[in-house]
C-alpha cells in the first residue's frame, strides 16, 4: 500500500524490507502506524518485538496487533503460540490501549476447523488443495454469522483473532 513499508523475513513481491522483527532496520520514533497482522504468533519473542515497535513508533502514533486464539496451526515458519485480549495488553508495556476486541468470532474458529479438519482426511496434497478452494467458497458466508455472534459476551471463548490498538504517549 502506498505510504506503508511492508517488512518480512524473506524478499517476496510485495515486501520492501526483508528482516527480523525482534530487530528493526528503522531509526527510533520513525513511525506514526505500526500494523503488526498475525505476526506476534511466528517470533521467538513477542515482548522483544513490542520494545521495537515501541522504539520506531513516533510519540503519539499508533500500533494495531491482530493475533490468533482459536486458529488452526500454521507455520511460517514456525507458529509458536496464541494470545487472548489479557495477553496482548500485557505485552502493552507503557502503549496505551486505546482499543480492544475481536476482529473474528466464533463462526470464523468454527469454519477454519471445519475446513482444516476436511483436509487431514484426504492423502494427497492436491485434493487437499480442491477441498479447501471448493468447501471454503461453499462455507464463507457462514462468516457473516460472526456479525452476530459477536455481540454476545461469550464470543471471546471460541473467538478467532483478537485485536488492540495502542497509542504512544506524546
Amino acid at each position: 500500500m502506498p505510504g506503508y513499508v511492508n517488512l518480512d523475513l524473506v524478499c517476496v513481491p510485495g515486501v520492501d524490507v526483508a528482516a527480523d522483527a525482534e530487530c528493526l532496520p528503522f531509526g527510533d520514533g520513525l513511525f506514526q502506524r505500526v500494523e503488526c497482522d498475525a505476526v506476534l504468533e511466528h517470533v521467538r519473542d513477542p515482548l522483544r518485538v513490542m520494545g521495537e515497535i515501541r522504539r520506531v513508533l513516533a510519540p503519539g502514533g499508533y500500533a494495531h496487533l491482530v493475533t490468533p486464539f482459536c486458529h488452526p496451526f500454521h507455520e511460517y515458519p514456525k507458529d509458536y503460540r496464541r494470545f487472548t485480549p489479557d495477553g496482548l495488553r500485557q505485552l502493552a508495556g507503557g502503549l496505551e490501549v486505546v482499543a480492544e476486541g475481536w476482529r473474528t468470532g466464533p463462526a470464523a474458529t468454527v469454519l477454519v476447523v471445519m475446513l482444516e479438519f476436511a483436509k487431514g482426511l484426504l492423502p494427497w496434497r492436491w485434493w487437499r488443495g480442491i477441498t479447501h478452494a471448493g468447501l471454503g467458497w461453499v462455507l464463507f458466508p457462514l462468516r457473516y454469522l460472526d456479525l452476530w455472534l459477536l455481540r454476545s459476551p461469550g464470543a471471546g471463548r471460541i473467538g478467532n483473532h483478537c485485536y488492540l490498538w495502542l497509542r504512544k504517549k506524546g
